[in-house]
């Protein structure tokens, strides 16, 4: 016998995911383990003939082959029937769940657990990919398992998974009146009659912006359906989270207790707080059964628990934009639309000579006035002086509100009457976003990972070596003692949220930003944490460098650090005064440090201080981009005002085998084609995007072991352009490259040359002659290579004419000998094959041979020692490459015949 085991009280999602695995199953029987929910009790009195289901008195134990649970990973959830899972009969229990995060104790030799808002659809799923079709009952109930747990997909564990499998089971001919009936059904007479009891009694506490609320309902026996009285409670006094306690006697001396749970404040799990009483659920709705118990003492306990998880409401300073960019009011409309555009703003804070603040003037305000003529008028005319303001503690929901009844974009923040900050609407909209989407599952390489929000509050630690952890969190707590807030930002987040799970990261290159601004603007924060934390960590060098401050601290071959950078910054912002050049930077906020970054993936910031310390800033879809396996840039002007953008998102995509969005990828080819670069560098000396970083970014790619690809994707995008606007990957001299690295392999196996730049050269020698001094002094190469390359034609010229008419070895060995490896390589990739061949004799035999004799052999002759030596070696070593002489005595004599005492 195969049986399905539902959990006590079973619910639809129980009932419908068991009814789903008989069809899977066929032959198998469905076992209520201990009653049902009121609505299944009643749907099941006229439905309980068209579903397998047998009692749990009628089951032989001796025969049952295998067990397969539903809806629960809790034995102490199945009653009297959990002694069927020690069967020695039993060979096979498997388990399909969708409560993630609990430690089951059920024996299962198959677990299914995902996180899905229903249990019942991973049962969906499996029938789809078996092509098994259903009848309209079976349907109608596994819908409905779906409509209850997901709230008809509107509780924030619904997916898009259980959106499909609904859709699915309502081709196979689910009946919408039937759900509509037993989705909903109402409160029975009993229930009505404690929901009036629960609404006089009910008690409340307002904290952190959400109102909480308990009652104890004592009743004579068990009630059924305390779960629609609990959710019918909420909907009615629109409270945040709910505590409903049911206490009945069992016997004379002993009670039993009920408690259901319900929240609706994100970050609060219920799950994980009733988990320690034994009981469970989901985030937003759990519940718990205990025996003999203080019912005051157990409420305590939980509220307590309820009120520890409450998170601290976002305030004003956590959403400002600091320090705020302020005009005069005697500043022009045009010298104010300058400003706009260098920063990016959609309008500017008016303040008087002592600071205080006078007005408000927006875009719009500025556009209109422009257009009138009027760009050399004041702003003080245009302006708007009638401001609603706030301060650094006011809640979001407040400032949300004022927004919406005053039809505000702008809020000004105000500490002791001057201007520290501002929220817009479009910080107040990006934090509602955000808050909706962070419990949705982020899953980029199929790895467990759990939400953004439980990774980096719970599993940060455990996914960082030791040894960074410890480093990230004292410098975390020297942040805070100095009231500013410490963000890992960029590389480093992304890579934690690409690793597998079970890997510990050893990361070589850690950036983390400082925001004191909510406190002071100091913009030396980022110096003044570098240099307490080289207190602590006195190996490592410190640098300083940057007009804002920027410090690093650098440890080589460190015990435990190894080689490890941390570049620490205060936050900023940037503006480029023309394409390609470097950016002027000023310090800033978190925000806008983020927003000056290149692509979404890297505008990633982990917040390590406290309050609430562990947070993600994801405020440009960073994470979905991460999922799609997408390079998505962050500004429509990036890549014109900085060309190596081009190159790192190519070293991205290729790194991670991501592909270009498709309106990044437009963005790219127009900066490419509309000349900007060579406009740039014509009426600039200084373009350092395409020039020192240019080389930088090269380097990056062509020591990397992707290089061969990342080139292939660079010449495809034409982005080769921007070393020489006639460098193309062409067939020839993707030969030369392959040869290249044969000659690397073959003459340098102990790297003595840099790879890297080898590679370089070897572009910017395909180019012609005029051009390739010209592109190597702009990447600000080494004086050799510039040499190298600037003297290349010349020596490819004199190899060409001479070498073919060379005979003896000793020619070609004094022809080739004048130059050195590295020139030898790049004469060889571009010289016809009976050249490389002699090149190749020159550098694998020729360089190999040495003379018969050597200075001590002359000195034991008798040779006096002099500048003599030189001449008589060189006509050896010419003898010995020729065969003239083959030994010693040999040797001997050509010195007496040649050079006689």
């Amino acid at each position: 016998m195969d049986l399905i085991l539902c959990h006590t009280t079973a619910d639809f999602d129980a009932l419908g995911a068991a009814v789903g695995l008989t069809c899977l199953l066929p032959g198998s029987k469905i076992v209520l383990t201990g009653g049902a929910h009121p609505p299944v009790r009643d749907f099941l009195a006229l439905h309980r003939d068209e579903y397998p289901l047998i009692e749990r008195r009628s089951v032989n134990p001796q025969s049952i082959r295998s067990i397969t649970v539903v809806d629960t990973q809790h034995r102490d959830r199945l009653g009297k029937a959990a002694e069927w899972l020690d069967l020695p009969s039993v060979k096979e229990i498997v388990v399909y769940d969708h409560h993630l995060g609990q430690e089951g104790d059920i024996p299962a030799t198959q677990l299914h657990i995902a996180p899905v808002g229903a249990c019942t659809t991973l049962m969906v799923e499996q029938l789809q990919q078996q092509q098994i079709s259903l009848t309209p009952s079976q349907a109608t109930v596994m819908a409905l398992g779906i409509h209850v747990d997901t709230g008809s997909l509107t509780y924030d564990l619904s997916t898009a998974r259980d959106a499909l499998a609904l859709a699915w089971l309502m081709q196979q001919g689910a009946s919408l009146p039937v759900i509509s009936t037993y989705r909903d059904p109402g409160l029975s007479p009993q229930l009505q009659q404690l929901l009036t009891t629960a609404l006089q009694e009910l008690e409340y506490l307002c904290l952190r912006g959400y109102t909480i609320a308990w009652v104890t309902l004592k009743t004579a026996a068990f009630v059924p359906g305390l779960s629609s009285l609990a959710s019918q409670l909420v909907e009615l006094t629109e409270i945040d989270a709910l505590l409903l306690v049911n206490e009945y006697p069992l016997g004379e001396d002993e009670s039993r207790l009920t408690v259901i749970g319900r929240s609706q404040i994100p970050g609060v799990n219920l799950n994980l707080l009733f988990q320690p009483l034994g009981g469970g659920g989901h985030s937003q709705a759990a519940s718990l059964n205990l025996r003999g118990v203080d019912t005051q003492a157990t409420l305590e306990q939980l509220l307590e628990g309820l009120k520890a998880s409450i998170p601290h409401p976002l305030t004003a300073r956590d959403l400002m934009s600091s320090p705020v960019r302020t005009i005069r009011p005697e500043t022009t409309i045009a010298e104010a639309q300058r400003i706009l555009l260098r920063y990016g703003h959609s309008g500017l804070s008016v303040v008087d000579a002592q600071g205080q603040l006078v007005g408000i003037i927006s875009r719009r305000d500025l556009d209109i006035a422009f257009h009138h003529g009027f760009s050399h008028a004041p702003v003080k005319g245009y302006m708007t002086i009638n401001l609603k303001t706030i301060t650094p503690d006011t809640t979001l929901p407040q400032i949300e509100s004022l927004m919406v009844t005053y039809d505000i974009g702008r809020l000004p923040v105000l500490a002791d009457g001057q201007l520290v900050g501002i929220v817009t609407r479009t910080d107040v909209l990006r934090e509602l976003h955000q808050a909706d989407d962070e419990f949705q599952t982020f899953n980029p390489l199929h790895s467990p990972l759990p939400t953004p929000h439980s990774l980096l509050t719970t599993n940060l630690q455990s996914r960082l070596a030791p040894q960074l952890w410890q480093l990230l969190t004292k410098a975390s707590q020297a942040a805070e003692k100095r009231g500013w807030h410490l963000y890992l930002v960029g590389g480093a987040v992304r890579d934690l949220l690409l690793a597998e799970t079970a890997d510990q990261l050893m990361i070589k290159d850690i950036d983390l930003v400082v925001d004191g601004f909510h406190k002071s603007a100091d913009v030396g924060a980022g110096v003044e944490l570098a240099k307490a934390l080289q207190e602590l960590y006195p190996a490592a060098r410190l640098e300083i460098h940057g007009a804002f401050q920027t410090a690093a601290l650098l440890w080589h071959k460190d015990a435990e650090l190894d080689s490890l950078w941390v570049d620490i910054a205060t936050a900023r912002t940037e503006f480029y005064p023309y394409p390609a050049a470097n950016p002027e930077v000023e310090a800033s906020s978190i925000r806008q440090d983020l927003y000056r970054r290149d692509f979404t993936i890297n505008a990633l910031a982990l917040r390590l201080t406290s309050p609430r310390a562990g947070e993600l800033l994801d405020f440009f879809g960073g994470l979905l981009d991460l999922q799609a396996k997408e390079i998505r840039v962050l500004h429509a002007n990036s890549f014109i005002e900085d060309p190596t953008r081009i190159y790192r998102g190519v070293r991205f995509a290729v790194r991670f085998g991501f592909d270009f969005e498709p309106r990044t990828e437009e963005y790219i080819r127009y900066a490419i084609n509309s000349g900007v670069y060579d406009r740039t560098a014509q009426h600039n000396s200084r373009t350092p995007a395409l020039q020192t970083r240019l080389k930088t970014e090269l380097k990056h790619i062509l020591e990397a072991p992707y290089w061969k690809s990342a080139l292939q994707l660079l010449d495809n995008l034409q982005a080769l352009q921007c070393i020489h606007s006639t460098l193309t990957l062409d067939a020839e001299l993707l030969r030369q490259l392959r040869l290249l690295e044969r000659c690397l392999h073959r003459f340098d196996p102990q790297l003595t040359l840099v790879h890297w730049q080898m590679r370089l050269e070897a572009l910017i020698a395909h180019l012609k002659p005029k051009y390739r001094e010209k592109v190597a002094k702009n990447l600000q190469l080494q004086d050799d290579s510039i040499h190298r390359l600037q003297n290349l034609a010349q020596a490819q010229a004199e190899v060409r004419e001479l070498l073919p008419q060379l005979q003896r070895p000793s020619q070609i060995v004094q022809l080739l000998k004048k130059y050195d490896l590295p020139m030898l390589i790049l004469i060889a990739l571009q010289s016809p094959r009976s050249l490389r061949k002699q090149i190749w004799h020159y550098l694998t035999v020729l360089t190999h041979i040495q003379p018969i004799l050597n200075g001590n052999d002359l000195k034991q002759l008798g040779y006096k020692p002099g500048p003599q030596y030189r001449q008589i070696l060189d006509d050896i070593l010419a003898a010995t490459l020729d065969r003239v002489i083959t030994n010693q005595p040999e040797a001997e004599q050509f010195l007496a015949n040649n050079y006689p005492q």
